[in-house]
This record gives structure tokens, sequence and C-alpha cells, in this order.
């Protein structure tokens, strides 16, 4: 039986509870606020731009000074000179530079003389993004100046041009990147750490909610308040949770896809139903650590723990698929794990229902949690009997 009366009574109660404790605003609109303005602005240029590649010339040639300039003209890089390769390597090490590349001393001389030259360049792999940049940019640059020596020493022979096209590049290939065509850090990050980030505010907020219950030993108060029943309490604590941190999604999902105009080839309303899907499964999660263990301090230890490990077990940065068997199983518990293939399949490929109903069934299936422990919940909140930090 559904007891109206008690499920406002505890809203109430959480209202007045959320209003004297500041850390829960804190805790969802401050920090889901924080997070959007840093992530949006920090890749609001979408690919890291001008960054520092040394080059050391020991060749000093018209074609090495070109070679310099290519490099130096692209938007990834910004070169800086160096006189000796102990000098570049000192400054790669202290992070001042990206990588190094390395014209050798009579480059020019051995492809006039059509020997092979050797270039050498080392990158700083430490830096994971701005490493794997510039060893792209450096090697596109490379084969394009080889391309172009290649052509002339063709044109020389009297080789006609489609003729020295097929020679250089047999291949043509045609290149798409779907859904981020930009190459577009932000496309391809903010649109999963955001909805990260909600995910850990629900579990960690819930946790407190209902653990502060435990710890200021207010847990009889709710109960008495909700009619002796942890369904009418838990009913009226989410009623408020729900519609708060459904509300901090919904603005994501405008802020993102409305305002910021991220591509989506799908239906942003979709979107939104994957978003209410993962706040839910979250609170169901929230409920589940909380009843298993008791223990404030140790269930808010657990649920952060969770909520990061979420983000590497969601499968947006290494695929899941490329990970071990065991692995790939653990990935499903994680309903950020679901919101990514959801989001993925809808924003992505705009499948529509067809492609991600089974992701919005599985995140469904964890509104079940909550069951297996609502006994033992009930327990403690009558007994306090559990330590209280």
């Amino acid at each position: 039986m559904i007891r109206w009366k008690n499920i406002l009574a505890v809203i109430n109660r959480e209202l007045r509870i959320i209003r004297n404790r500041p850390i829960y605003l804190l805790g969802s609109v401050l920090t889901i606020a924080f997070s959007a303005v840093f992530f949006l602005t920090f890749f609001k240029s979408g690919l890291p731009e001008d960054l520092p590649v040394a080059v050391v010339d020991l060749d000093n040639s018209s074609l090495s000074r070109e070679l310099t300039r290519q490099i130096d003209a692209t938007q990834l890089s910004k070169v800086v000179k160096y006189n000796t390769f102990e000098e570049a390597r000192a400054d790669m090490q202290s992070g001042k530079v990206t990588g190094i590349c390395l014209i050798p001393e009579g480059m020019f001389a051995d492809v006039q003389s059509s020997r092979r030259p050797v270039i050498t360049y080392y990158i700083n792999g430490l830096y994971f993004v701005g490493g794997a940049l510039t060893y792209k940019n450096i090697t596109y640059m490379i084969n394009l100046a080889g391309g172009a020596v290649q052509r002339e020493v063709l044109r020389a022979k009297g080789v006609s041009e489609d003729a020295i096209m097929g020679l250089i590049q047999p291949i043509n290939i045609d290149f798409h990147q779907i859904g981020n065509v930009y190459t577009n850090y932000g496309y391809y990050l903010t649109n999963v750490l955001l909805p990260g980030v909600l995910e850990m505010a629900v579990i960690i907020i819930l946790i407190y909610s209902l653990g502060a219950e435990l710890k200021y030993g207010t847990s009889r108060h709710l109960l008495k308040t909700a009619g002796d029943s942890l369904q009418t309490a838990l009913a009226g604590k989410l009623v408020v949770y729900t519609l708060l941190f459904f509300s901090l999604g919904l603005i994501i999902v405008l802020l993102l896809y409305d305002w910021m105009k991220f591509p989506i080839n799908g239906s942003i309303w979709y979107i939104a139903l994957d978003m209410m899907l993962l706040v839910l499964a979250s609170e169901s999660v929230a409920i589940f650590i909380i009843g298993l263990l008791p223990v404030p301090r140790l269930a808010l230890s657990i649920g952060a723990l969770y909520s990061i490990l979420a983000l590497s077990f969601s499968g947006f940065t290494l695929p899941i698929e490329a990970m071990p068997p065991y692995i790939q199983g653990l990935a499903e518990a994680f309903p950020l794990r679901h919101y990514f293939l959801f989001y993925s399949r809808e924003v992505v490929m705009g499948t529509g229902f067809a492609g991600w109903w089974r992701e919005a069934v599985h995140l469904l299936l964890f509104l079940f949690l909550p069951v297996f422990v609502l006994m033992r919940l009930k327990k403690a909140y009558i007994l306090q009997n559990f330590p209280k930090n």
C-alpha cells in the first residue's frame, strides 16, 4: 500500500536536511557545474595546438630548412630550434618539448645521391596525448617530405604527373572519422566524463544521505516519519534526489547537444532517457552498497572506488573487447558502461530503439539490487548497532 502522506512527510524532512546541510548541494550542483565549466573550457579548442617540437638541424641545407618550416606550419606543432641534441634531450626530459626531430648532417647530399638518409625523432611518451599527436604529425610531415623529394627526382627524369602520383601513392586512402570528423577531444571525452561525474555524485551523495541516518542516530526518526516502512522512507528520499540529479543530467544533455552543438546523429530525448536510467541505476547501486555495508565511512569508500573504476570500465578510452575475458564480464557491473553503449549507438550511429534497447534493459536490471539488502538496512536502522564513523 502506497502511503502518500508518509512519503510527503519524508520528502519535507529530506528537504529540510538539504537546506540545513550545504554539503548536499555542494556535492551535487556545485560539483557538476565545476566539472562542466572545467571540461568544456579545457577542451574548448578541441585538439591541442602548437605543441613544442625540438628540431636539431645538423644539415642546415635548403631541404632541411624547408622540412623544418613544414613541421612548424602545421596546426599541431611549434618548432623550437636547438644546436645540439643534448640540449634538446634535456628540455624533453624536463617536459619543455614533446618530441625531438634530429636531421642528420649530409641529408641533402644523400638525397641527391639517391642514398637513404635517416631522420631520427624521439617522442615523450609520458604525456600520452601530446606524444601521440606529435608522433603522428612528424611522421606525416616526413612522409610528405619524402614524397616531395621523390616527385622532383621523377620530374627531372621526365616522368608524367599521373605516373609520378601512381609511383608515390599507388593506393589512395579514403578516410572517414565517424562521429568525430574534427578529431575533437572535447567530443570524445566530455560526452562520458560529465555523466561519469554525475554517476559519482549520485552514488556518493545518496550513500551519505542514507549513512547519515546511522551516523547521527536519526534512522529511527526516519522510519517513524515513514510509518515504520523502509520502502516508504526510501521512496521519499529518492523522489528528492531523483528530481535533483535528473535535472542536472538533463542540463548536461541540453548543454552538450543543444547549446554547445556537439554532433548527434540520433535523438536528444533518447539521450535524456539514457541519463534518467543512469541516475536510477546509480541510486540503486548506492542503496545496495549502504545496505550491504551499513557503516558510513566504509560505504563511502567503496562507493568512491566503484565510481572511479566505472570510468575505466566504461570502455570509452580502451575498448572492453581488448581487455581480458574476466574484465569484460566485470564491466557489466557498472551502469556507466551501459550508458556509454547506449550513447555510442544513439549519438554516434543513430540506430534508434533497435540499437540500444538491450542497454536500457541492462540499466533497468540494476533497479533490483536494493531488494537484496532492504531487510539488512532496515535492521541496521532499527538497532543502530553498526559503527557510526
